[in-house]
């Protein structure tokens, strides 16, 4: 079978992998394809400039993904604000009030995009917040989201 691959597997096959796993990034965003369409870029460059076998080529792509993937985890991903337990996300999220919330009671609120599985939410604020006004989440808090309007 490795004989097999080592003579019908060429550079561009792993360009092609590479851009295949990169459309597939795109499509669904979680950064996670990206360092393996990239590494499967790479192998292909060089193994069009040095012949290597296919166990090789599988190696150095194996050892590039890992190293696309530490870095990722090392540098690029967004650590979380608070330590208590609670998801915070997508606190960038903007919604719209459909309640009135009045300080330190209950309104509702429907986002742009789910937060923790859910688009409408019973929401608090430390300001008066009329119906129809943008809002950002500021913190959640179990059950209730402490929203502020959206400053321009």
């Amino acid at each position: 079978m490795i004989t097999f691959l080592n003579e019908t597997v060429l550079w561009w096959h792993w360009i092609i992998l590479g851009i295949s796993l990169l459309i597939i990034e795109m499509s669904i965003g979680t950064f996670f394809m990206l360092g393996l369409g990239v590494a499967a870029i790479i192998v292909g460059l060089i193994d069009s400039l040095i012949d290597l076998s296919f166990t090789l080529e599988l190696t150095i792509w194996v050892l590039l993904s890992i190293l696309s993937i530490m870095a990722w985890f090392k540098w690029f991903r967004e650590d979380p604000i608070t330590e208590s337990g609670q998801s915070n996300y997508r606190l960038d999220t903007l919604g719209v009030v459909i309640e009135d919330i009045q300080p330190h009671s209950r309104g509702k609120v429907t986002f742009d995009t789910p937060v923790l599985g859910n688009t409408s939410w019973h929401a608090t604020s430390k300001v008066d917040i009329d119906k129809d006004t943008r809002v950002q989440i500021v913190q959640i808090n179990g059950q209730l989201i402490e929203v502020e309007p959206v400053k321009l």
